[in-house]
C-alpha cells in the first residue's frame, strides 16, 4: 500500500505551507522527538534525496501522515527549493522489521525511511535510516530490580535491550553508578557492561563498516570504558554490539534483556542458550527470572532437525529480497540439499502461512530464508515442518552433530565452512523420529538404476509420487497413481466451461465508488 506526497512547487506556495502552522503545532512536540524529525531531515537533505519511502508497520501507520506533514513543514523551513517527494509504505511483503526494498523499488525511491522495530539487516540496494521510536519506561523502578538482583549475583552483568529502549539506556547507566556508589563492601563491586546500538543508517553494499569489516557503533565506540581492560572478542546481535576483554566468554557473564518478550529476545536466548538470562519487562515494571518456557524452544528446534533428516523432497522458501546476502544463502542451500541426495524447490510467496503452504503437499519439509527475527515460525499449524538454514544444515549434512550452539543469522553462515556432504550412499540411515531404518532419496534411485527393465522404473516412479495420510488432517487422502492423478488432485483447476454456448454473454456493470461506501450505498 502507497500514499505519496510532495512539498509545494514554488517557493510561494511552501511560504503559504509556514503561515497555516509550523511543524510543533501540526506534529506535537511529542511525535516530534519520538520520530526524530530533525535527524531525518537533516539525513534527506545532507544526502540530497528527492523520493523518499517511509516505511511503518501496521501498529504505527496511525501517525503517518502527522509525521509527513512534519517531515515536509520541517524541510520547507530549511529549503526553499521544494522537491522531495514521500511516499508512505505499509502492508510489507515480507517482515516488517525489514526494510522493503521491492516496495520501495516500485516508486524509484532514492532511500528508505524504517520506522518501529526493526532487526537492523544490512541492505542490498537502497540506504536506509532507521528511526527506533522511544517506548515507555520507568528508570528509575529498572535501575532498582537491577541493582537489587545484582547484589545476590557474583557475575559481571551485560546488559542488552529492545531498540525502542535505546534512549532510556544512558539515564538507567547513571542510575546504576550512582546506586553502586551508595553500597559497600562485595555489592559495589558489581559490574555493569551495556551494548551499544550499531549504526542506524545503513549503505549497501559497504554500510558503515570499521576496519575490522563490522558495523560501526553509535558514539565513540568505547563499549568496555568500565571494565577497564582493553576489549578484544566484539559480538553482535539484533542491531546491538558489544566488546569483551581478551581471555572472557559470553558464558562468563549473566545476560540482562531489557525489554519485551519478542522475536529479537528469542534470538538472544537461542543464541546464548548457555547463559544464565534474566528479563526486565518494562510494561509489569518486574524482573522476569523464570524463562523455562522460552528454552523449551531449543527442545522443539531440535526435534524438528531430527523430523527433517527424513525428508526426501525440501522447499526453500524465500522471506526475504532485501537483506544482503539471500541469493548466496538460498544457492547454499540448494547445494546441500541437492548433495545430500535430496530433490529441493525454491517457492517464492511473501510471509508464508499454513493455507500457503499445504499447496505444496509433496515438500516433507521447508527452510525459511529470512532475517533472524523472523526465521522462527511456530509450524505447529503447518502440514510440514518450516527450519532455519543452520538446523537445515544439521540436518542435511550427515554424520554432523549439535554441539549445542545455535546460529540465527543466515549471513554467519554464508561460506562460514565448506558443504561437505559425506557419501553414505552404501549405508541405511537410522531414524530417531521413526524408530527404524530409512533409505535416502539417492539411495532409492541408485536401486532402480541396479535393477532392470520397465517394469521395476515404473514401480520407482509410482512410489515417488505415493502421498500417504501423515494424519487425520491430511489434505490428500489415499494414495496417488501416476502423475496425472496427482496434479488432478490439487485445489486450483483453472476455469470450468458450462454447457455448448459458444454466445458471449452480456456484460455487467459493477459497483463503483469506494470500498467504504460504493455509490448504490450512500442512501442506505
Amino acid at each position: 500500500m502507497y500514499a505519496s506526497s510532495s512539498l509545494p512547487s514554488s517557493p510561494g506556495q511552501a511560504a503559504d505551507s509556514r503561515q497555516r502552522g509550523l511543524c510543533t503545532s501540526s506534529l506535537g512536540m511529542d511525535l516530534m522527538d519520538i520520530y526524530e524529525i530533525d535527524r531525518t531531515v537533516d539525513f534527506i537533505l545532507r544526502r540530497n534525496f528527492t523520493r523518499v519511502a517511509l516505511q511503518f508497520p501496521d501498529e504505527l501507520l496511525k501517525d503517518c501522515t502527522k509525521v509527513v506533514r512534519g517531515l515536509m513543514e520541517k524541510i520547507g523551513k530549511l529549503k526553499e527549493q521544494a522537491g522531495v517527494g514521500f511516499f508512505v509504505m505499509a502492508d510489507s511483503t515480507y517482515g516488517s522489521c525489514c526494510v522493503d526494498e521491492v516496495g520501495a523499488s516500485h516508486i524509484n525511491a532514492d532511500c528508505v525511511i524504517h520506522y518501529g522495530h526493526t532487526c537492523l539487516s544490512p541492505t542490498s540496494t537502497l540506504p536506509a535510516f532507521f528511526v527506533f521510536g522511544k517506548a515507555m519506561i520507568d528508570v528509575s523502578s529498572c535501575a532498582s530490580s537491577i541493582s537489587n538482583y545484582a547484589s545476590n549475583n557474583s557475575k559481571p552483568f551485560l546488559v542488552l535491550f529492545g531498540l525502542e529502549y535505546a534512549h532510556a539506556i544512558p539515564n538507567i547507566r547513571e542510575e546504576l553508578v550512582a546506586a553502586a556508589s551508595t553500597l559497600s563492601g562485595s555489592k559495589a563491586k558489581t559490574v555493569f557492561h551495556f551494548a551499544e546500538v550499531m549504526c542506524p543508517l545503513i549503505d549497501p553494499p559497504d554500510c558503515h563498516k570499521d576496519s575490522s569489516g563490522l558495523l560501526r557503533s553509535v558514539g565513540d565506540g568505547k563499549v568496555s570504558d568500565e571494565l577497564g581492560v582493553a576489549a578484544r572478542s566484539r559480538h553482535t546481535i539484533g542491531g546491538l554490539s558489544w566488546e569483551l576483554p581478551s581471555g572472557q566468554k559470553m558464558e562468563d557473564y549473566l545476560l540482562l534483556w531489557i525489554g519485551s518478550d519478542n522475536s529479537a529476545f528469542a534470538n538472544v536466548v537461542l543464541t546464548f542458550n548457555g547463559c544464565e538470562i534474566v528479563r526486565y519487562d518494562a510494561n509489569g515494571n518486574c524482573l522476569v527470572t523464570d524463562l523455562s518456557q522460552q528454552r523449551r524452544i531449543l527442545k522443539r528446534r531440535y526435534y524438528l532437525v531430527e523430523k527433517a533428516k527424513d525428508a526426501n523432497i525440501v522447499g526453500i522458501l524465500v522471506g526475504t529480497l532485501g537483506v544482503a546476502g539471500y541469493l548466496n544463502m538460498i544457492h547454499q542451500m540448494k547445494e546441500l540439499i541437492t548433495g545430500a541426495g535430496k530433490k529441493v524447490y525454491t517457492l517464492v510467496m511473501g510471509r508464508p502461512n499454513p493455507a500457503k503452504l499445504a499447496n505444496f503437499p509433496e515438500c516433507d519439509v521447508f527452510i525459511y530464508v529470512s532475517c533472524a527475527q523472523t526465521a522462527l515460525l511456530d509450524s505447529k499449524e503447518f502440514y510440514a515442518p518450516v527450519i532455519t538454514p543452520f538446523e537445515a544444515m544439521l540436518a542435511f549434512n550427515r554424520g554432523s552433530e549439535w554441539t549445542g550452539a545455535y546460529v540465527m543469522e543466515f549471513r554467519d553462515l554464508i561460506n562460514s565452512s565448506p558443504v561437505e556432504v559425506k557419501n553414505y550412499s552404501e549405508e541405511a540411515r537410522f531414524s530417531l523420529v521413526q524408530g527404524r531404518y530409512v533409505e535416502d532419496f539417492d539411495m532409492q534411485e541408485k536401486k532402480v538404476e541396479e535393477n532392470e527393465g520397465v517394469l521395476a522404473l515404473a514401480n520407482a516412479t509410482e512410489k515417488a509420487l505415493q502421498l500417504q495420510d501423515r494424519s487425520s488432517n491430511s489434505l490428500t487422502k489415499g494414495t496417488v497413481q501416476s502423475g496425472a492423478d496427482y496434479f488432478a488432485t490439487r485445489s486450483y483447476h483453472g476455469l470450468d466451461m458450462h454447457g455448448d454456448n459458444s454466445m458471449p454473454e452480456p456484460y455487467l456493470i459493477g459497483r463503483t465508488g469506494k470500498a467504504s461506501g460504493y455509490q448504490h450505498e450512500k442512501g442506505k
